[in-house]
């Protein structure tokens, strides 16, 4: 996926929702980032929701030049601190292919490196 130069909640609820369709079973589908700045968050997105949690993060983790980290954009070590608290994995439950989420419930890629705007995601499914 491409996330962009800015940072980002990207929803992937239906990417989620169609690969657990295709199963048609009851079972667990795990969601993986194999990036060391970006995580995976099951929130509500919308309703302000997204602008939250990106504000909630520069006040955990400001994008200045604090980081040992240092290089890219200004605050780039941030980005590789971030996964600490938004891991890059989620696992959600599935009932006959569909997914358990409840009903504000999304499935969000949260990317703050506005350096690597190209991110990949692992989708599988365990079955019962």
């Amino acid at each position: 996926m491409r996330t962009g130069s800015r940072e980002r909640v990207h929803d992937i609820t239906q990417e989620c929702a169609d690969f657990a369709r295709e199963s048609g079973e009851d079972g667990l589908l795990h969601v993986f980032v194999p990036h060391a700045t970006a995580g995976i968050a099951v929130i509500e997105l919308g309703s302000g929701s997204d602008d939250d949690l990106l504000a909630a993060l520069g006040d955990l983790l400001p994008a200045d030049d604090r980081w040992r980290h240092a290089h890219g954009s200004r605050g780039h070590g941030r980005s590789h601190v971030m996964p600490a608290l938004i891991p890059p994995y989620a696992t959600v439950p599935v009932l006959g292919g569909r997914l358990a989420l409840g009903t504000w419930q999304s499935v969000a890629v949260i990317d703050l490196n506005v350096d690597n705007p190209n991110r990949r995601v692992r989708l599988s499914f365990l079955s019962n």
